[in-house]
Parts: C-alpha cells; structure tokens; sequence
C-alpha cells in the first residue's frame, strides 16, 4: 500500500469529538485521508499512534500526531480559515461544554452504563442549554451573527443530547437553541462532515475528505 501524502485521519462519524474535527477540516477545505474506525475493532495503526485510542487522531505526513479534538479544529484552521473561525472562540464556554455539560449527557443517554437517574443529568445539562439559549437570543451564534469555533465545537454534542428524547426535547423553552441546532444540522458544511463511509481496513483505497463537492447546498438529515 502507498503511504498516505496527506494527513490520515481516524475518525467515527457519529462521535460529536469528531464531528468537530471533520467541521473544521471541512470548512477550510484541509484535506485528508478518512480513515472510518469501528469502535469494537480499532484499527492497530491507530493505536500506534495514540495508544489511548480514542477518536479522532489525525497523523501528519511527517508522523506527528494530534489526537485532542480540539487542537485538530486548531490544526485546520490554521492551514484554511476562510470564515474566520479562530476569531469567534470561547474557550470557557468550550470547557463547560466538554466538562460538566458532557459528564450529564453521558449519565442521561446511557443511564445503565452508569448505574444513575437519568433525569437529573437531563434537567443538568437543560440549565446550560438555557445559558447557550439565552447567548443566542443577542446575535444568533455562540460569538456573534457568524458561526465560528465555539459553534462548531458545542453544536455536536448539544446535537446528541436533543436526540435521545426529541418529543421532550421540542418542548422546552429554548426558541433560539432550537433555531441554530437546526440550522446547523441543514447546513451544507455539516452534510459533508457526516458523509457516510464502510469502517477502514489496511489496503483500502484512500479516502479523501472533504469530498469533491465540498459543502453541498442540500439539507442534511442526519441519523442519531
């Protein structure tokens, strides 16, 4: 098999720590090569990499690898900026969101897992809903009338906590939230982070990602 010219990244489509990934490489048009993982069969170059074997994991032409999320959205933008994405950052509200908001919606979408009440750690990560809502009440996006970052980096996982109960979910008061979720969610930019790919085998044809056609202008109706 050739080796890779372009960066590889391993990734899972549905993890929001790699959706947030493949928005920023997508955005700025980065290419790499796709390299879908199955969590229940990682692939054994991959963790060679990064022994902690999460995703994602992006490995650089030259062997260096970057496996946080969000030092590869960082990565990205630093090669291809063209909305100005590092400008509309919040790091606090990034932390919140990777920290206490994402410690509830684990305990609410796999309660078992856990051994917990599902419900408090729903009615938890509501109350930092409510702050994002009330952010978004003032310009639309988390840093201003532009998607940025913060955006990219929170959108994923506030994706997966509205779909484990939607019914409820569509309920709350949460107008503006609502609003950008979806916004997000019928985006051309992220119909090409979720384009679906066959789990990667050593001696597959690469992939690279983004596609050609780049950010299609299609809504995009992702499944959970």
């Amino acid at each position: 098999m050739i080796p890779s010219i372009d960066p590889v990244l391993y990734s899972f489509r549905r993890c929001p720590y790699a959706m947030r990934a493949r928005l920023a490489l997508a955005v700025g048009g980065t290419l790499c090569e796709l390299r879908e993982v199955k969590l229940s069969a990682k692939p054994r170059a991959m963790l060679a990499a990064s022994p902690k074997g999460t995703v994602p994991v992006l490995v650089l032409p030259d062997g260096a690898v970057i496996d946080e999320s969000l030092d590869i959205m960082r990565w990205a933008l630093a090669n291809g900026d063209p909305e100005g994405w590092l400008a509309r950052n919040d790091p606090a509200l990034i932390v919140a969101n990777d920290g206490g908001f994402k410690h509830d919606l684990d305990r609410y979408k796999y309660p078992d897992r856990y051994g917990v009440d599902p419900l408090p750690h729903r009615d938890s990560g509501l109350e930092f809903l409510r702050d994002i809502d009330g952010r978004l009440a003032d310009a639309g996006q988390l840093c201003g009338p532009a998607r940025g970052f913060a955006d990219a980096a929170i959108m994923p996982f506030v994706r997966q906590f509205a779909a484990i109960d939607r019914e409820w979910f569509d309920t709350r008061p949460l107008p503006h939230l609502r609003v950008w979720l979806a916004g997000h969610l019928a985006s051309g930019l992220f119909a090409a982070a979720m384009t679906r790919f066959a789990p990667w085998s050593p001696g597959d044809r690469p992939i690279r990602f983004p596609q050609p056609q780049a950010t299609p202008a299609g809504i995009c109706h992702p499944d959970r």
